[in-house]
């Protein structure tokens, strides 16, 4: 019975035959994709009567394209310059289209990040709800409008949400007698931070309602403003409502 080769034997048959080939992989690596796309929504559904759904409703598409090497810096500034531009004019007209009737552009943000661009939409309608499949047709109807450009870039499109930003003169008028957070740029009696009820502006100032003082707030001076949203007081109003809908039967 022979025993098994030599070492010098299999090296001999390793020169003549060669390497063995690769085993193949169970799980073979997948090719890369032009465009990936991500979606992420809350589990909870609110009522319609609410009119939005939390503002982690997102559609995120991530628009990735192919360049030469030879003049991709240059030509990414100069497309990237259009690209924004682009977006700001596909976002505005948005409203004015039939498909999107109730539409409201609430904030439309682009800024440079590497190579790549950040696209950022947040949308709100006056009456009813910004669900999941009104974010995917304003992201699909934005990715058409830039098809034509090369610089890759990454658009996200958002609901307003439950503590909507307040950015227009016209949110405040919009959003009166309700619950806000306004942080200013200076101190006003002691504090940038206000919390308080709106009570809407008076010539370039918002009017809040806050431990029954009056407060004018120049527009100038506001960082950020959005609707304080408070579960609880939301659930007593309901509640409130519900009772007095009985009453008037």
């Amino acid at each position: 019975m022979e025993g098994p080769p030599s070492s010098c034997e299999f090296i001999r048959a390793l020169a003549v035959t060669g390497p063995p080939p690769p085993k193949p992989h169970l799980h073979p690596p997948l090719p890369a994709l032009p465009c990936l796309r991500e979606v992420r929504y809350n589990r909870r559904v609110l009522g319609e009567k609410r009119g939005q759904v939390p503002r982690f409703v997102v559609v995120r598409e991530r628009i990735h394209i192919e360049k030469s090497l030879e003049g991709a810096a240059g030509s990414a500034v100069s497309d990237g310059t259009s690209l924004t531009a682009a977006f700001e004019r596909a976002a505005h007209a948005l409203p004015y289209d039939a498909a999107f009737d109730g539409l409201e552009i609430v904030l439309a943000r682009s800024r440079r990040q590497g190579r790549s661009f950040e696209l950022s939409l947040v949308v709100d309608r006056a009456e009813g709800a910004v669900d999941l499949s009104t974010c995917e047709r304003v992201a699909a109807r934005i990715n058409r409008a830039l098809g034509s450009f090369d610089a890759p870039y990454t658009l996200e499109v958002e609901s307003a949400g439950l503590d909507r930003p307040l950015v227009k003169p016209a949110d405040y008028e919009r959003f009166r007698d309700r619950a806000v957070r306004i942080v200013t740029t200076l101190a006003i009696d002691n504090r940038k931070t206000h919390r308080g009820t709106l009570l809407g502006v008076r010539g370039n100032a918002a009017l809040l309602l806050a431990d029954g003082v009056e407060i004018p707030i120049p527009l100038e001076l506001i960082k950020t403003a959005n609707v304080d949203f408070d579960i609880r007081a939301d659930l007593t109003r309901a509640k409130r409502e519900r009772k007095d809908a009985r009453k008037n039967r």
